[in-house]
């Protein structure tokens, strides 16, 4: 089930060992670009032609009405209700906690503000498909409204009866999102992005998706706000010791390979017997799992077992494949915590498996993926903020600091911004 491989012994640069899924060849990049091309000039026609074709549904409204997300929420079951409501607040928690206050820089007479602007409206995909997400509608839009965005405008596909499942209505409901929109896939993207008759566009999309709706952000960024990290398919690297709980281990490979395929789940130990005894409990919860297809076309490209020297490999291999979770299950996660460089997020010791990071940690569950952790971070309300510097000086500021200026443009060649300083302050 998960596919061995023995690093013991391997020296030097571990990416050029390591197997890692492809993010898309040509023809999805391909593919994306006609979609996109579609809808930036079919606009609501095209979206309605897309679901028909992709979701194998045909709408005449593409938008879900408010009233629909408020008897979604009165409708739900209340334990879900109150798993919600208390998501919803530790999200919200954890990132009010992050909001900084606001930066004055003063060194010899010059200020320097940073304003902080959040945008004016907001595009969140959530996916569908496969399972229905009310965790990632809390997890875009709580940290948009901890920012101070105005508008919410929610994408999500539709089922085969053209409906979004309930408790996604009423999480858009509990965190009061604007809009949602029937629409999913690259399509989405693109209305987003473009805007059509019925979606106004946005000033930044975010949230997770296929490695089409991935492509597509890629496609429009520039136009909108992207965030740079690639959100697509989930990922796991869990590096376990001897002192790991074997079933543990292997439910937490399996946990994230629950989402579907072209995704990745690892174990990394530095311990043969651990290698053999979680692949075989991996190999029986699939067996046993309900969603046994989507784990298996994970595993089939994406699940290793990977047996190192010790620790200090194990996370050289980590750091290598910069995974969405990382998950530390060893007898000191805190020692091996300095060695970690990538990862979109660490889950320390057998009591915090990763599912805890998805639905009520705090932080955003829409993370890094494809190795983007390497220089990209989860989904936090910077991303929704536009960070506005604001300059000013005294006579005495400007004349102490002008010949650098002046001196400065002169040798880029740039004679008027020297000019600029001296006809306030002379030579």
């Amino acid at each position: 089930m998960l596919q061995r491989l023995d690093l013991r012994g391997v020296r030097g640069d571990l990416l050029g060992v390591l197997p890692r899924p492809q993010v898309a060849g040509d023809e999805p990049v391909a593919a994306v670009r006609g979609i996109l091309d579609e809808v930036r000039t079919g606009g609501d026609a095209a979206l309605r032609a897309c679901t028909e074709r992709f979701d194998g549904v045909r709408l005449d409204d593409l938008r879900v009405p408010s009233a629909d997300c408020e008897a979604a929420m009165a409708a739900i079951s209340a334990p879900l209700r109150a798993a919600l409501e208390a998501a919803a607040d530790r999200i919200g928690a954890y990132h009010r906690a992050t909001v900084a206050p606001e930066v004055v820089h003063r060194r010899d007479g010059i200020r320097v503000r940073e304003l902080r602007r959040p945008v004016d409206r907001a595009g969140l995909y959530v996916p569908g498909g496969r399972a229905s997400y009310p965790s990632t509608v809390l997890m875009t839009a709580v940290p948009a409204r901890v920012a101070g965005v105005p508008e919410l405008a929610l994408c999500v596909p539709p089922d085969r009866s053209g409906r979004v499942p309930p408790e996604v209505l009423a999480a858009a409901a509990l965190a009061g999102v604007d809009e949602v929109w029937r629409v999913g896939g690259a399509q989405a993207v693109g209305a987003l992005a473009f805007g059509t008759e019925s979606i106004r566009p946005v000033d930044v999309i975010v949230g997770p998706g296929n490695v089409y709706v991935s492509l597509a952000k890629r496609e429009v960024a520039g136009l909108v706000g992207i965030p740079s990290a690639f959100a697509g398919p989930s990922e796991v690297v869990v590096v376990a010791d001897a002192s790991a709980p074997t079933e543990a281990a292997a439910v937490d490979v399996v946990v994230q390979a629950e989402h579907g395929p072209a995704g990745l789940a690892w174990l990394v130990t530095w311990d043969e017997a651990v290698a053999e005894a979680v692949s075989a409990e991996v190999a029986r919860l699939v067996a046993e799992s309900p969603r046994r297809a989507e784990i298996e076309s994970t595993l089939a490209d994406g699940g290793y077992a990977v047996v190192c020297d010790g620790p200090e490999q194990a996370l050289a291999v980590a750091n290598a494949i910069a995974p969405e979770h990382l998950e530390l299950i060893t007898e000191d996660p805190e020692a091996l915590l300095p060695l970690v460089t990538a990862a979109g997020a660490v889950f320390c010791g057998p009591w915090a498996p990763a599912s805890v990071g998805d639905y009520v940690a705090g932080p955003s569950h829409v993370l890094p993926t494809f190795g983007s952790a390497r220089f990209a971070s989860a989904l936090r309300v910077d991303d929704f903020v536009k960070h506005i510097h604001v300059v000013d000086l005294d006579r005495d500021a400007l004349a102490e600091v002008g010949p650098h200026v002046a001196a400065l443009a002169e040798a880029e060649g740039l004679a008027a911004h020297a000019l600029s300083v001296r006809l306030r302050v002379g030579p």
